[in-house]
């Protein structure tokens, strides 16, 4: 979504009024209901700032990566609601109800998972909720992509992008096979929004073959982006950006192949080289 400005544009020595699109960026409340005992508890687990869109799949993808749920099928429903508020007449809250307390990691919730579209991991109550619940590595040899597929997946992912050539002002995320085909895309103002919502809208869609694929994003990486690429067990992970060390630091754990810095005619692999094809 996007909405015109008027703002005053300097260009060849001139000041002229002009129209400009800019990305809408809207507070979402997302809740959560389940049974505790004999008792249904409704929580508000995060306040995130994101585009509007796809929240359904912004939801299924933040539960699934926090692990709040372990499967899709714990989700019996997930339902925007209240007033249509503000600017654009939006409705800013969405509850997700589960079916499955059993399954449900109470303390987990309890938490406080207050983020915001900027840094997911700064808006955390503490260091100690990024605790690393994967027991498993991802595939140390598959796929293997070759240098080109590299190269080209950022501008295909742009060309790809509804809101981009609009605006310029959004991220997005991507999910590729391994000849460099376009899968799923999704977007939003917020890196780690665009993310859980490629994730919730493929999971969703049973579109995850870990085997054969791997996810680009626009921006750069950082430990909460890896973190969540690693709960699909993809083990490729690109960026046209600069990675953090703590984000190197968990791919070389879990032998993700991480690489940023993509440009036309460079890139730099930064963990596990051997799922890249060296002609």
């Amino acid at each position: 979504m996007n909405s015109k400005y008027k703002v005053l544009k300097y260009s060849s020595n001139n000041f002229k009024d002009v129209e400009d699109l800019v990305s809408i960026e809207e507070p979402l409340e997302i809740s959560l209901k389940y049974k505790e005992k004999e008792n249904w508890v409704e929580q508000t687990l995060s306040i995130t700032m994101r585009t509007p869109g796809n929240d359904e799949d912004l939801v299924r993808g933040f539960l699934f990566n926090e692990q709040i749920v372990k499967s899709l099928n714990d989700i019996d429903s997930i339902e925007s609601y209240g007033d249509k508020v503000g600017q654009y007449k939006i409705q800013n809250k969405i509850l997700a109800t589960l079916n499955n307390s059993e399954n449900v990691n109470i303390s987990k919730i309890k938490r406080d998972f207050l983020t915001n579209s900027s840094c997911g991991v700064c808006g955390k109550s503490s260091l100690d909720a990024l605790e690393i619940i994967k027991t498993t590595k991802t595939n140390a040899s598959e796929p293997k992509i070759s240098k080109d597929v590299i190269i080209q997946s950022p501008d295909i992912l742009r060309e790809g992008q509804s809101e981009f050539s609009k605006t310029g002002g959004i991220h997005a995320s991507g999910l590729f096979n391994s000849d460099g085909k376009l899968i799923a895309l999704r977007e939003d103002v917020g890196r780690h929004n665009a993310l859980d919502k490629l994730i919730g809208c493929a999971l969703e869609k049973n579109q995850f073959d870990p085997k054969d694929q791997f996810i680009t994003c626009s921006g750069r990486l950082n430990f909460e982006l890896v973190q969540k690429v690693l709960m699909t067990d993809i083990g490729i992970m690109i960026g046209v950006g600069a990675p953090t060390s703590l984000a190197i630091d968990l791919a070389n754990k879990f032998d993700i192949t991480l690489i940023g810095f993509v440009k036309r005619d460079s890139f730099n692999i930064y963990t596990n080289n051997k799922k890249v094809k060296v002609e």
